[in-house]
């Protein structure tokens, strides 16, 4: 079988149809199976999953009760038959010839992962593309390991994956990112398909956009935590350490920071990421990938350490 789609399932009888017929034209005439992966949802979504099983075989239904997407994925991972797996949510969808210009790169390359283009799906009608990190490119780990990507943005040598013991820290948000960019680390059979081949839409209520507090913001911090030791792990800090440091910028003073500065509860998050980055990159003012950002920027950053 040449691949495994993991598609986890919650609650998404809304873009469900969306997601499912745009996979399925994607996997016309592939050897493949889609792994549709139900965490408990009270909608309509398995019912939804059922008829679209009725008139495909492809679709597996599978039932995973641990809660949370990396538990789903993990268990995807576990259960998938492919040579190639690869993560596709359910609120988005892919296009027609991805898992065709996929899987020949993979083949082609013999890569152990693939990168590709994403495009970015707003509810005005907006839009704009994410490139893929591409082995051309000088330093392209570098830039890999910054890229602060999703699941959804790579095809991933099943056997490299499970050789590794690879898995999604369970239990948090924000869960992807103390993995991915540290994926790098472990092959140097690398490819990329720059072109957009994953559209992902920016919903309202997905669990990254939501407008009330949420205790799991402060996830951020064992997260960003536990990535750092794989980079240890691997004695990868020193090499990496300009790309980590952003890292943690970007992630504590810029993105969390915005989520935190909303909501009353989230000043203890604002204090805890001053005391991280001091804990692990106490010179950060000096990272030469913050100095090259505007200076609108590089003052919101530290506005929000000194806040």
């Amino acid at each position: 079988m040449l691949i495994s789609i993991i598609i986890p399932v919650f609650n998404s009888e809304r873009y469900l149809e969306r997601c499912l017929d745009s996979v399925l034209g994607a996997m016309k005439s592939i050897d493949g199976e889609i792994l549709t992966i139900d965490n408990g949802s009270t909608d309509d979504s398995v019912e939804i999953l059922k008829e679209y099983q009725k008139k495909n075989k492809q679709i597996k239904i599978l039932h995973c009760d641990t809660p949370g997407a990396a538990a789903v994925r993990n268990y995807g991972a576990k259960n998938a038959k492919g040579d190639y797996i690869w993560f596709v949510d359910a609120d988005d969808a892919v296009a027609a010839d991805s898992v065709e210009l996929l899987t020949k790169k993979a083949k082609k390359e013999d890569a152990d992962l693939v990168m590709l283009g994403v495009e970015r799906i707003y509810r005005n009608g907006g839009k704009n593309y994410l490139s893929a990190v591409i082995p051309e490119e000088k330093n392209y780990k570098s830039r890999f390991v910054r890229y602060g990507m999703g699941p959804v943005q790579v095809l991933i040598r099943r056997k490299w994956w499970d050789e590794h013991g690879f898995k999604f820290m369970e239990g948090h948000i924000h869960e992807d990112m103390e993995l991915m960019s540290s994926l790098i680390l472990y092959t140097e059979k690398f490819a990329a398909v720059d072109q957009p081949l994953y559209y992902y839409y920016q919903n309202e209520g997905s669990v990254l956009h939501k407008t009330t507090w949420d205790p799991h913001y402060f996830d951020i911090f064992p997260v960003l935590k536990s990535m750092y030791q794989r980079f240890e792990d691997a004695k990868a800090t020193k090499t990496y350490h300009d790309e980590l440091e952003w890292f943690f910028i970007w992630n504590l003073l810029i993105d969390s920071a915005a989520d935190f500065k909303k909501f009353p509860e989230g000043k203890a998050g604002l204090k805890h990421s001053r005391e991280m980055m001091k804990e692990y990159f106490p010179n950060w003012r000096k990272n030469r990938f913050l100095k090259e950002k505007p200076v609108k920027l590089r003052i919101r950053v530290r506005l929000n350490y000194y806040s």
